[in-house]
């Protein structure tokens, strides 16, 4: 593993001049190479138009498919981009033929997001929403788990890869394994994974993987991906409503889904942005996913030592294995006020509320965390700055 030159990456990304980031589970600062990519492209659009630069840069379109499929170990052909990461979820979970009674197995931690999906389809169309059970130190228990999946025979198991509201990283590999044995379809959120750590969807088991650029992979805001396997397509699924670019009309009652995962586009995509997430993908694999995660990890691990050593923080983080998102609570101080401060200051944080992890905050007897996400470009000096400033502002 090649050590990171974090000199030249904090020269590659402009923000770091100015400001602190330690937003990245929420939206990363993009390096110069990604936003490079996308001012030319939306300056080739405005010199010549939209369909004829798209056509211009097919070599380049057709190589994005490339790079987010060596990122997650995946052929080109089984890789969808789209709008964002809720929208390949969106044609992931619709493209699954529920009836009344069908059975939906997730965890206590899975996006909020999905987990309104969940509900949607519980009152729509019948369907059993059951919540794995959790283990002591935090995570879904996987031998639960497969007891349950045993017992209840889901047609679909979906877990999010790392919930929204803690460092926690669920065991999807695991779950996977239980999966394939059992011959259910299986989706993973990854969308705070992808970028800060190595994945394989092969190793993982999946059938689905949703995720999006604009965090810890560091791409532009408005694009993502979906993984289908060959399985789900096997299956003939695909989503509900399909366009133009995900079915040819054949007769006039009659189309055709496209091959491979492309059934799962639209037709419109902002194409700048798309060009921009395969330059992070290949700036990520450049730098080497593992290094990635070995530091943005060791300074989240020290930011948690650095937190738990201050009067009236607690740090909420849970499970045997801890990314970097951080979390903590603070007697006396509303989160929201904290993250306003520290703005002031140059420092970016955010907030999780209650009513993005219910069963996770309930458990934990907390109303709301501020929300802390280092990344690989941060140095030692920004943790220690932020745990300087919360001391501060608490007293």
């Amino acid at each position: 593993m090649t050590p990171l030159d974090i000199d030249q990456i904090r020269a590659d990304t402009p923000g770091t001049l100015s400001v602190n980031h330690l937003n990245n589970a929420g939206s990363s600062l993009v390096p110069n190479p990604v936003l490079d990519t996308v001012t030319e492209h939306l300056a080739l659009e405005a010199g010549i138009g939209g369909y004829e630069a798209e056509a211009l840069r097919q070599p380049e379109i057709r190589s994005v498919y490339d790079s987010i499929g060596t990122l997650i170990g995946a052929d080109p052909q089984n890789v969808a981009i789209t709008d964002n990461a809720t929208g390949a979820f969106i044609q992931a979970l619709s493209a699954i033929p529920f009836v009344p009674g069908d059975v939906i197995v997730t965890t206590r931690n899975d996006y909020v997001s999905n987990q309104i999906m969940f509900l949607s389809l519980a009152s729509r169309f019948g369907v059993e929403v059951v919540h794995g059970p959790e283990r002591p130190s935090g995570g879904v228990d996987v031998g639960a788990l497969e007891k349950l999946i045993h017992r209840m025979r889901p047609k679909l198991v979906t877990v999010t890869h790392i919930p929204t509201s803690s460092g926690l990283v669920q065991h999807v590999a695991d779950v996977g394994a239980i999966c394939r044995q059992r011959e259910v379809l299986y989706l993973v959120d990854a969308c705070q994974s992808v970028g800060q750590m190595p994945i394989d969807v092969e190793d993982i088991g999946c059938d689905f993987l949703t995720a999006t650029s604009r965090k810890f992979l560091r791409g532009p805001r408005g694009v993502g991906f979906l993984y289908v396997s060959d399985r789900a397509l096997g299956l003939g699924l695909e989503p509900l409503f399909p366009d133009m670019r995900g079915a040819d009309w054949i007769q006039g009652d009659l189309y055709q889904p496209a091959p491979g995962a492309r059934r799962f586009e639209n037709f419109e995509a902002p194409i700048a942005m798309v060009l921009g997430m395969g330059r992070a993908a290949r700036y990520a694999m450049d730098l080497g996913l593992e290094a990635i995660r070995a530091r943005a990890w060791a300074l989240s691990d020290s930011l948690r030592t650095r937190l738990a050593e201050l009067d009236g923080v607690h740090v909420q983080d849970r499970g045997e294995t801890q990314c970097a998102i951080v979390t903590a609570s603070m007697d006396g101080h509303h989160p929201l006020d904290l993250l306003r401060a520290l703005r002031k200051e140059g420092i970016h944080t955010s907030r999780t509320g209650r009513d993005s992890a219910i069963f996770d905050f309930d458990e934990k007897g907390v109303d709301q965390v501020l929300r802390i996400s280092p990344h690989y470009y941060n140095t030692e000096e920004e943790i220690e700055a932020i745990v300087q400033a919360l001391s501060r502002l608490m007293k």
